[in-house]
């Protein structure tokens, strides 16, 4: 079981090194750290809220380092059943500040269901978003499949490594536009420590418009920090 956990790992961090080693004519990298906090506020009712902050460190063919944007994000959650829940968010992008582009509002309306048959979880998202701007409303639908395990033992402790990874299509549609497809890869290590508290660090790989004959390549180097109350 060790083996086919590491052997998963490493080969989730090979493809995103080889997806972004190709696309490096067309690459640009980003750094977002972010800050979430979950707390329950009766029975299977939940919130959720984070920060997360981006930042060039690859654009042009050069490396930088400037902010992009930032976030901030609320979902409220509903357990419907032991494995299942639905869940409504709102997000504000503040981009204004940062370059010469329109803020966002985003709604997002999602389905999640989870499957623990042995130690690894397996999980099933599906989001519906409305990104509003001032000049533009694109609706975009997304499916993630993720998974996680300990690599420790079978059971995730307090101070353990653990393993989270996910591939997510995206298909963004908008009034005189052309439907424009993404995908995204990506892979964290993190730790499980006293008082609820996750850090997870690690990178993810998007192709964006991958239908048109340049597609954008984008590498994330992701670290968060998650609390639960």
């Amino acid at each position: 079981m060790y083996s086919t956990k590491w052997f998963l790992f490493v080969s989730v961090l090979l493809l995103l090194i080889s997806a972004s080693v190709k696309g490096q004519e067309n690459l640009t990298g980003y750094w977002q750290p972010q800050i979430a906090i979950n707390y329950p506020v009766s029975g299977p009712y939940s919130h959720n809220f984070s920060i997360a902050n981006r930042n060039y460190i690859f654009d042009n063919e050069e490396f930088t380092l400037k902010g992009r944007q930032l976030d901030v994000v609320h979902f409220s959650n509903l357990k419907v059943r032991d494995n299942q829940s639905i869940a409504l968010g709102v997000q504000y992008r503040f981009r204004s500040n940062f370059e010469n582009r329109e803020n966002e509002l985003r709604l997002t309306q999602q389905y999640n269901i989870t499957n623990q048959p042995f130690a690894i979880r397996y999980g099933h998202r599906f989001r519906a978003e409305q990104r509003i701007t001032n000049s533009l409303t694109i609706h975009r639908f997304r499916y993630r499949f993720a998974l996680d395990f300990p690599l420790v033992g079978e059971k995730l402790d307090v101070g353990e490594p653990y393993f989270v990874g996910s591939l997510e299509n995206l298909l963004s549609v908008a009034k005189y536009n052309a439907p424009q497809y993404d995908a995204r890869l990506s892979g964290q290590v993190g730790w499980q420590l006293n008082g609820g508290i996750k850090f997870q660090v690690g990178v993810e790989y998007r192709m964006e418009d991958y239908s048109a004959g340049v597609p954008q390549h984008i590498l994330f180097l992701l670290t968060s920090a998650q609390i639960s109350l």
